[in-house]
Formats: C-alpha cells, structure tokens, sequence
C-alpha cells in the first residue's frame, strides 16, 4: 500500500517526492537508498527524489524547485507568468519565490530562489496543483525587481495585451502588495492601460504627445480594409483638410521580412485618398521624439486642446 501511496503522490508532483514526504508514507531510508542503487530512482538533490530516470521537463523542474524550496514555496516570477499562458517573455531560469526562515537545503542550477518578507500565502493560485503564484502578483513582483523601467512596464503591458488580466486587477494587486518598488511607475502605465493603451509603445507615444503638446490620437481603431477584414489601427487624427493620419508603430519584429511584407500588404488595404498611412519605429519614440514630433506637426496633426 505505501509503494501505491508513493506513486499517488509522485503522479501529483511531476514524478517527484522529497524524502520528508517519503518518510510520512512509511518508506524507510534503506527502500530509498536500494531504488536508488538499483537506478529506479534518481536523488535530485539532497531534499528531492525522482520516481523516473532520465531528463526533466520544464514543468518537473518548477516541481523541483518548490519541494526543494519547502512547504510555503511558490513558483513565481516569469516563470510563474509562463505558467499562466504568457507568450514571449521566457527565461531559462526558474524562479520559486520562498518566506525568510524557510530553510533550503542547497542551491540547484537553473532555479533562483527568491527570498520576501511579504506573506505570501494569498498569493497561491488555485488554477494548479502546482504551488504557483497568482499572475498579478508574480508578473508585479517581478516587475518590481526589474533594472529596467522599460521592460518592467513591459511585462505589465504584455499580461493585460494577451487577455491574461486587467489593469484594473493589477491595480488592485499593487495596492495590496506595498510597499512595492516602482509603484507609482507602474499606477501611471496601468491608469494608460485602462484608457486604451494596449502596448510600452502605445504607453511612450502618449506621453510623447503629452510633452510635445501633440493632440492625443485616437488608438486602437477599428478598421475594415480593402478584402473587408477588421484590422486595428495604431494612431489616428482627422486633419483640418478633411483627412485621416493613421500612424502605424513598429517594434523590432516589424524588422523581419516575413513580418515587413505582411506589414506593407496591411498598409496598401488599409489606405484610401482620403486617409495618408505613415510609419515609425519604437526606437523613434524612445530615441527622437522631438524628430517624430516635429514630423506629425508638419503633416497637420493638431496641438493638444
């Protein structure tokens, strides 16, 4: 019955158990130690165990890093973000957040243990049987931690861009979580979140127009091109003369042929005479605002009222 128990509770886990858990289901140290030499088993670390030979996924070392991390660890972080469906923001390294006076046995390679004073015990998602952090407050910790402000606003913008969350619930999670570093950064891009922005670039472009006293354009406008399909324009202004300005951003991977091509085939359905398309790149906004600025001003946009 305990040799059933233990693969009960290993199938739960990614195929692993620790030797705590080993113990409480009355498997003695000499069982363990004879499935190891007898290579049924593989020690994982001093603390982990795995009921499988061989490589581990990617979701049996989040395992690994939370039963080596103890009973309150969660995975969190990125990592954590991955787990909640985020596209193209991947590390390799795993991140399992952990309470001050946890005890961790020993480090292991590719998982950062991440030591907070916070209580972390509302923060478990209930989505998983994984111990894994809730999206908001993984994707704003993590954030928080960030050197960057570019990229911590980032991750905020990609998890509310991908459907994932609101603003307004990441709103609600950074009143819970301070003091958290970077807060009132990140009230200000989650206030433009919840006007429509829906991207970092978007978020730059209106606090460019802000300091250059452009007309805020509107964003995300639906739009239906030559074929008849819906498409969404970045930025839009009427111009005095009766025309539309559609400013089109785009980011590094507008760069790519594949996406370059598909990117002018969209610009040629989408114009017509009475609407005049023009491009900039991110690094414009970031880099030569004052350029970009100077440029929409000679093509008619409006001061700001």
């Amino acid at each position: 019955m305990a040799d059933f128990d233990v693969l009960l509770l290993a199938a739960r886990q990614g195929g692993l158990v620790t030797r705590a858990q080993l113990r409480a289901l009355g498997i003695s140290r000499w069982r363990v130690r004879n499935q190891l030499a007898a290579e049924r088993w593989v020690e994982r670390s001093s603390t982990v165990i795995s009921t499988f030979t061989g490589s581990m996924s990617r979701d049996q070392l989040m395992w690994l890093g939370v039963l080596q991390g103890g009973p309150r660890a969660l995975v969190g972080g990125l990592t954590a973000a991955e787990a909640h469906k985020l596209a193209n923001w991947h590390r390799e390294t795993i991140t399992v957040l952990v309470p001050y006076g946890d005890d961790i046995q020993e480090p292991l390679d590719g998982i950062d243990f991440v030591r907070t004073r916070k209580a972390i015990d509302s923060f478990r998602s209930t989505s998983s049987e994984l111990p894994l952090m809730k999206l908001e407050p993984a994707a704003l910790m993590w954030a928080a931690q960030e050197r960057s402000d570019r990229t911590s606003q980032g991750v905020l913008a990609a998890v509310v861009q991908q459907r994932l969350t609101t603003p307004e619930s990441l709103a609600a999670w950074l009143r819970d979580l301070k003091p958290l570093r970077k807060a009132p950064l990140f009230r200000r891009a989650l206030a433009e979140m919840s006007e429509g922005a829906q991207s970092l670039s978007e978020m730059e472009f209106r606090r460019m127009c802000r300091r250059f006293g452009i007309a805020r354009p509107a964003q995300q406008t639906k739009r239906r091109d030559s074929d008849g399909r819906v498409r969404y324009t970045d930025c839009e202004w009427p111009l005095p003369d009766g025309r539309l300005l559609v400013l089109e951003i785009d980011g590094g991977f507008h760069m790519e042929v594949e996406h370059w091509e598909d990117d002018l085939a969209r610009q040629r359905a989408l114009s017509a005479p009475d609407r005049v398309i023009v491009r900039c790149t991110t690094r414009e906004i970031r880099d030569e605002p004052q350029r970009l600025a100077r440029d929409l001003r000679r093509l008619g946009v409006p001061k700001a009222a």
